[in-house]
């Protein structure tokens, strides 16, 4: 589930609607994240809560069972690392499917957007 932080809101249901859309999105959001490095869990989290500049997160809980479902999938790898850093802990990789099927996300994405840009921008419909 992603959930805006707390503080200050003036639209909650303008919220809701931009979580329910995010939500639809953690996997392809997930294999962003990793195209540049592998990372640990925890790390993807705060890679995702800082780009927003902390305006919205996605919980913990939804983004292991997004790992789960990325390596059961094969768009992820899952390794353990090296324990001389500290504890140990669980790296994720992004695969050649992986890439292959953030592209194709982008692509559908872009194209979706386009669309609903051009609905809202419709002249005389405000």
């Amino acid at each position: 589930m992603i959930q805006k932080s707390s503080g200050p809101t003036s639209d909650g249901g303008a919220d809701a609607f931009a979580a329910d859309l995010l939500r639809g999105h953690t996997d392809t959001i997930v294999l962003g994240v990793l195209r540049a490095r592998d990372r640990y869990g925890f790390e993807i989290y705060k890679e995702i809560r800082d780009a927003t500049g902390g305006d919205h997160e996605i919980k913990e809980a939804t983004l292991y069972a997004a790992y789960r479902r990325l390596v059961k999938d094969g768009l992820v790898e899952a390794y353990w690392g090296d324990e001389s850093q500290g504890g140990r802990r669980k790296y994720y990789r992004i695969t050649d499917a992986g890439r292959a099927v953030y592209r194709r996300n982008v692509d559908a994405w872009v194209a979706t957007r386009r669309t609903i840009d051009s609905l809202l921008d419709l002249k005389g419909s405000r």
